[in-house]
Parts: C-alpha cells; sequence; structure tokens
C-alpha cells in the first residue's frame, strides 16, 4: 500500500488502520499538534456515492462539538481524495476495553453508558441520527473519558443518498426498521443504544449469529433474552431500561436518548455506596475421582519414594534395584528347587 508523506500542512506519522478510507497519525505543522488524518482511499473517491458520503460525514461532523463527541479540526481534498483531520485520541475502543475487562464495576459502566447517552442525544439534537452506535465507535480512554466516533454512515435530516438504508451499518446493533430498509428515525439509535448498554454489562452481544439472516431473523421475530443479565446481578430496573430501549417497535421505546441519560443519572445517584460486583459464570467444577486418596506429599520427595531413601546409598539407583530384585528373584528359585529336591519330587 503507497502511503502519502504529507497532506497539505499536515505530514504524516504513522499508518493507523483502514478500509474505504485509511486513518494516519499526523502532526499539524503550523500549530504543532498532534492529529488523526482520514483520508479516502483511491478506490473509494473514484465511486461517486462514496465520496459525497465521505464530504457530508466531514461537514456533519464539523458542525458538531460536545465534550463526548471527537473533535472535527479540518476537512479538505487533495488530489482529487477528500480527507478529515480530527482530534488525535490516546486509549482504546469500547470494544477492545470490553474484551479485556477494562470498563470497571457496575457504577463505572454505567458511567459510560451515560456519556454516550448525551453524545448520541446531542447529535440528535441537531437532526443527525447516527445509524452505527457499536463498542467500535466509542472510544474510551485511562480516566473514562468517552467519545463518540464515526459518522460515516449518519444521515443529516433532509439529506438522502441512494443506496438502501438495510446495507448500512453492522447488523448486530440495527433496529428492526433498519433492517427492512425504511426511514429512520432517532429511535433506531435508541435500539442500537440499548444492545450496547447489554454487551457493557454482560460482556457479549445480545444478538448472536454467524450469518446476516440469522442475524436479521433474531433483530426482526425474536424477543431479546435478557436472562443473563438478571443472573448476573444486574439491577432490575437497568434491565428493565434496555428491554424498552430494544422494543421491536419505535414508539414503544423510550422518546429519545435524553430521558435515558436522566434515568441513568438517576441510577447511578441513588445506587449503593458499595461498588455492585456483577456475578460471572462460574468456574468448570472438577470432581476428585472415586476412591482416590488425598495426595501426601512425604510419599514422593526428590523423585523417590520415602522407603527408597531408607536404603544405603548405593542402592538407591534404579541399576541397583533392579540387580538387587533379579538377585532375590533367583535366591527364591533356589530354595523352592533346594526345598523339592530334599523332599524327592524331583
Amino acid at each position: 500500500m503507497d502511503h502519502p508523506s504529507r497532506v497539505g500542512k499536515y505530514e504524516i506519522e504513522k499508518f493507523l488502520g483502514g478500509g474505504m478510507s485509511n486513518v494516519y497519525r499526523a502532526k499539524d505543522t503550523v500549530l504543532g499538534r498532534r492529529v488523526a488524518l482520514k483520508i479516502l482511499t483511491s478506490a473509494s473517491a473514484a465511486d461517486e456515492e462514496s465520496k459525497t458520503r465521505f464530504l457530508l460525514e466531514a461537514r456533519m461532523a464539523s458542525n458538531i462539538v460536545h465534550e463526548n463527541i471527537i473533535s472535527i479540526f479540518d476537512f479538505g481534498e487533495e488530489q482529487g481524495r477528500p480527507f478529515i483531520v480530527m482530534e488525535f485520541l490516546e486509549g482504546e475502543s469500547l470494544r477492545a476495553a470490553i474484551r479485556g475487562g477494562r470498563t470497571g464495576d457496575f457504577r463505572n459502566r454505567m458511567k459510560i453508558a451515560l456519556q454516550v447517552a448525551r453524545a448520541v442525544d446531542y447529535i440528535h439534537s441537531k437532526k443527525v441520527i447516527h445509524r452505527d452506535v457499536k463498542p467500535e465507535n466509542i472510544h474510551i480512554d485511562a480516566a473514562g473519558k468517552v467519545k463518540l466516533m464515526d459518522f460515516g454512515i449518519a444521515k443529516a435530516d433532509g439529506v438522502a443518498l441512494t443506496r438502501a438504508g438495510f446495507t448500512l451499518g453492522t447488523p448486530y446493533y440495527m433496529a428492526p426498521e433498519q433492517v427492512l430498509g425504511k426511514a429512520l428515525t432517532p429511535q433506531a439509535d435508541v435500539y442500537s443504544f440499548g444492545l450496547l448498554v447489554y454487551e457493557l454489562l454482560a460482556g457479549t452481544r445480545a444478538v448472536k449469529g454467524d450469518k446476516v439472516e440469522a442475524i436479521f431473523e433474531s433483530i426482526l421475530n425474536q424477543p431479546l433474552d435478557l436472562t443473563p443479565l438478571h443472573a448476573m446481578g444486574v439491577p432490575g430496573e437497568v434491565v428493565g431500561l434496555i428491554g424498552r430501549c430494544t422494543e421491536k417497535q419505535p414508539a414503544q421505546r423510550p422518546q429519545g436518548l435524553g430521558v435515558v441519560a436522566e434515568e441513568i443519572e438517576r441510577i447511578i445517584r441513588s445506587g449503593p455506596r458499595n461498588p455492585i460486583t456483577l456475578n460471572q459464570p462460574p468456574p468448570p467444577v472438577h470432581q476428585k475421582p472415586a476412591n482416590t486418596k488425598p495426595f501426601d506429599p512425604g510419599i514422593v520427595r526428590d523423585g523417590m519414594p520415602s522407603w527408597m531413601r531408607k536404603l544405603p546409598p548405593q542402592l538407591r539407583s534404579q541399576g541397583a534395584l533392579m540387580a538387587l530384585a533379579g538377585g532375590a528373584v533367583f535366591v527364591v528359585f533356589a530354595l523352592i528347587y533346594a526345598v523339592l529336591s530334599m523332599a524327592h519330587v524331583i
């Protein structure tokens, strides 16, 4: 892959990853600050709709300023390839934090959920629907500060693109109306948020399936299984909130993440002072075989049984013992032969 060394005033330092666009760590040579530079690949730039969507993301995100949303500093075009200059974030994705068990106790996890809710509610106030709320698009730093990222498939009110809605987004977090390709409202993000909080608490995705067809079938027709949350000790009011956020019908969900954020704030405030430790699945029980005596550390020591240590040093080797055993066998047979001879049997 051929990477640029410079884009405008931005000096490329390191390639961070890519897909339809490549992301680099770069330095603003004028202001002297480190930034993240996102550049549409040549192949994607050749596709008019991909280019339009990328520029739409830049314009929408640059108008959004919130403490829990990644900041956009600049955007433009270099040799026909659009780019976006963003705040460079230290830390990791929420996906990595969940997998690594670094989301803290119940109270800390609810604080993460609260920040996500506030961020998504804010973009809704700007008439923007994210449409891809998932752990990969949430960044968290060492202090627990959350940043909502990636407006690549977000849709502003009044903007129409030709691609069908159900092809955009991550299947596991899609709302039923998104799967069906219907016109979306902020309620689609409320649904995805509910699934994200489920995973934040349980450590596993709420929706299961290896194939897109099975995932969509689950989203459209199967009720969300909340029993794992109850089994882990998640408070009932939180389980209930997740259940309401993930209702199949948009009208049955909480009307916006603003009210959800208020409920989470109340739960955090009124929660017990001692941290709630969520239960984990019990480890497998290894049963001891029947009629097995407990191990006595005195039986074997230094690689030999205790009775062998009582022998003279010259008899403690395996060869000496084999010779001794052979001699004993010879003596026994000799005695038997002698006895039988005396009895005139032989």
